[in-house]
């Protein structure tokens, strides 16, 4: 019976064993499973990007259109942030230019000095002059007489030098406005130009992607197209209101002067003259008159009463003369005494 016992005891030890081995063979059929259902799904997905591929670049552009259109209107208004601002301002300064000088600041001051004796040099007078005036460099244009003395920078500053008083008109540069506004003025920069071009061409980008970058309300359907009406409405009706380019230019039924000066040409392109200005109206009573001049009549067209000049009568020559008339006895001559 003890035999019995001990022989029974290993078969339960052996038992728990046996279970591991079958979990053990449970996880491995279980990945195996798992590996092959990632495998399947690896393919499947393969055959889905193979057949959206097969639909093109076109289905992909139709579902994300408005994705792209945002990132590009993003990035070209960060480049054409500095293009901005340069217009811009530019631009601004350069429609007040009756108001303002945007290029330069122009000062005047006035100062005393010692009167420039007339017995020093020329260099001797512009070294005081523009060491008082407070202006280094060299002048353009120096002017002396006596104690007068006239200096001209390049810049367009003058200083003006008589007896004991300075005169100082400064013009300071404005740097960026005088930078600004000659880079906004294209003309003479050939290479400028195209750059100016590219920029206008980013900024229609940004005025056309802008009309499609949102939909709905806030877009085209209510309150994009309000507000793109406004912005075309304003600049139509100015023109509209002020008659647009040719309300520039003078009426010559309105200004007498300006039709005198420039008159029309007629249908033929020939420009006529214009007329002689008619003298002014004045009362022939209060102003006197001058005499008029009358011509004389030329001989032939005189009054009859007027004494007549007689005729000159021509002779006529000896040989058509009358044969009353007296005749010269014909010279006879005489014979030589030895004869």
């Amino acid at each position: 019976m003890a035999d019995l016992a001990d022989e029974a005891v290993p078969s339960k030890l052996e038992k728990p064993a046996k279970q591991d081995q079958d979990a053990k063979q449970d996880d491995k059929a279980a990945k195996h499973a798992k590996h092959a259902k990632q495998i399947k799904a690896d393919a499947g997905a393969g055959a889905k990007a193979k057949a959206g591929a097969k639909r093109g670049f076109g289905a992909a552009l139709k579902k994300r259109w408005r994705g792209w259109l945002r990132a590009v209107h993003r990035d070209v208004g960060y480049l054409a942030v500095g293009f901005t601002l340069i217009y811009a301002l530019s631009g601004i300064a350069m429609n007040h230019l009756d108001d303002w000088d945007p290029n330069f600041r122009a000062s005047e001051v006035q100062l005393k000095i010692a009167p420039i004796p007339d017995d020093i040099s020329d260099e001797e007078a512009v070294s005081r002059v523009a060491a008082a005036a407070g202006i280094s460099g060299t002048p353009s244009d120096v002017l002396r007489a006596g104690d007068e003395v006239r200096l001209e920078y390049p810049n367009g500053s003058k200083v003006t030098a008589i007896g004991e008083s300075v005169t100082v008109q400064k013009r300071d540069s404005r740097f960026f406005f005088r930078v600004a506004n000659w880079l906004h003025a294209t003309r003479g920069k050939a290479v400028w130009k195209y750059i100016s071009d590219a920029y206008a061409v980013l900024l229609l980008y940004l005025a056309i992607s802008g009309l499609f970058m949102i939909k709905g309300k806030l877009g085209l359907r209510w309150r994009g197209t309000l507000l793109m009406g406004a912005g075309l409405a304003i600049p139509l009706a100015y023109i509209v209101i002020a008659g647009g380019p040719d309300s520039q230019k003078t009426d010559p039924k309105s200004d007498p002067k300006s039709a005198s000066a420039s008159p029309s040409a007629g249908s033929d392109g020939i420009r006529l003259l214009p007329p002689d200005p008619e003298p002014a109206a004045t009362d022939s009573a209060e102003t006197p008159q001058r005499p008029p001049i009358l011509k004389q009549p030329p001989p032939a067209a005189a009054d009859s009463e007027a004494p007549q000049r007689p005729p000159i009568l021509k002779q006529p020559p000896p040989a058509a003369a009358d044969s009353e008339a007296p005749q010269r006895p014909p010279i006879l001559k005489q014979p030589p005494p030895g004869a």
